[in-house]
């Protein structure tokens, strides 16, 4: 897969796991790809760990959603990191 379709997955997955995980998070656009592609890459390593199979592939509907499940995870966790006491 070429960079500019991990950016194109990695944007979708960060705009679906911002609507998945609605909250008020810093950084926009840059943070949502950055945490998308990142997402991808979690996904991806799961998927191979747990099916023994390439979770990310190409530009298609089972690389979007776990790239998005991937996203979520990584989003989960940058908000448990970054909370503020209160």
């Amino acid at each position: 897969m070429g960079i500019l379709a991990w950016i194109v997955v990695g944007l979708v997955a960060g705009i679906l796991a911002k609507i998945a995980m609605p909250g008020p998070d810093p950084g926009g656009i840059i943070l949502t790809v950055v945490i998308g592609i990142a997402g991808a890459v979690v996904g991806g390593l799961i998927v191979n760990a747990i099916l023994g199979r390439p979770g990310v592939t190409g530009f298609d509907l089972p690389t979007v959603l776990v790239a998005t499940l991937g996203a979520v995870l990584l989003l989960a966790v940058y908000r448990f990191v970054t909370r503020r006491a209160v």
